[in-house]
């Protein structure tokens, strides 16, 4: 059996068959009626009009139904948002934080203001080699971006104000295929995703002075790592995607085990009620890491009609 067929198919992502097989029906039926009464948000970076958006789970996909939307620019280093998280802060309430294949990366103010542009960003640079994860350090202010091109870049603060972030990175390391950071406060270590690896850093010092240095055993996967987020359902999990399937993490023995079979899955998140849902490129070449479609547990979906969606992350402030 091809690996993609446990998700049976692109159109239908996430059907019951699937879901049973490898979490059992018990579990299916556990998840659904807790998906039922949940009517959380999700937001997309949408690649066509260049736009993140956010919409509620249970509403129709389309411009009517648009909760908010934010639009850094076109072209350049703004192009194909491919990345984007929410946060908490002290100084500005909530932020969201983006960063675009085309070479730029950036913290927006999270406003009343239905749908936002370049004038609600707060601070932006430009980490180069195809951005493709960003991750804000909390109680720090500092900021980790992952180039797919292989490294990690740290941007550390001179004061509160998010604008002293500086365009220059204080600390610049290797990890073959970034593409996933994230800041973890159960164990306050911040963990990537690589090629064939996720790792963990400790961060140390303050300000300008803030830096990284990897801490605990490696973590292997069997592809290229891709995507990195937080288990909303179990603070004692991580959950990340490569080449070849989706995985879960326990954080206290670093022990990983797979729980979907499937190629590319571009994202991968799971909601406090247990539904998990997904990003599956459908789009031909050349632009074949696309979609339009958000698959969820249970064969439910959400399709936007021409759309370009590469990520899908869940509309959620905290970090777990």
């Amino acid at each position: 059996m091809r690996r993609r067929t446990l998700f049976t198919g692109l159109a239908a992502v996430g059907a019951a068959g699937t879901a049973a097989a490898v979490f059992g029906r018990s579990a299916l039926a556990d998840s659904e009626a807790a998906a039922a009464k949940a009517n959380y948000q999700v937001a997309i970076t949408e690649q066509v009009s260049n736009k993140v958006m956010i919409f509620a789970r249970n509403s129709k996909w389309d411009n009517a139904h648009m909760l908010r939307s934010f639009r850094p620019g076109g072209g350049g280093g703004w192009s194909n948002l491919s990345d984007v998280k929410f946060r908490e802060t002290h100084k500005y309430n909530n932020i969201g934080l983006f960063t675009c294949s085309g070479g730029n990366v950036g913290v927006w103010n999270l406003k009343s203001e239905r749908h936002q542009e370049f004038n609600d960003v707060l601070w932006w640079a430009t980490p180069g080699g195809n951005p493709h994860a960003i991750e804000r350090i909390p109680h720090n202010g500092s900021v980790v971006t992952a180039s797919s091109k292989g490294y990690i870049s740290v941007y550390g603060p001179k004061s509160a104000v998010m604008s002293s972030l500086g365009k220059k990175a204080v600390q610049t390391f290797g990890l073959p295929g970034a593409h996933g950071v994230l800041w973890d406060e159960v164990s306050n270590l911040l963990w990537a995703v690589g090629d064939k690896t996720v790792r963990s850093y400790k961060v140390t010092g303050s300000g300008r002075g803030t830096r990284l240095r990897e801490a605990g055993a490696r973590i292997k996967l069997p592809g290229l790592g891709h995507d990195l987020q937080a288990d909303h359902s179990n603070k004692g999990r991580l959950l990340v995607t490569d080449t070849k399937g989706v995985y879960e993490i326990t954080k206290s023995n670093r022990g990983i085990r797979e729980i979907r079979q499937a190629d590319h899955v571009k994202s991968f998140c799971r909601h406090s009620s247990g539904e998990a849902f997904w990003t599956i490129p459908n789009w031909p070449k050349p632009s074949n890491w696309r979609t339009n479609t958000v698959g969820f547990d249970g064969g439910y979906s959400r399709k936007r009609g021409g759309a370009g969606i590469y990520k899908a992350r869940l509309f959620y402030p905290k970090y777990q």
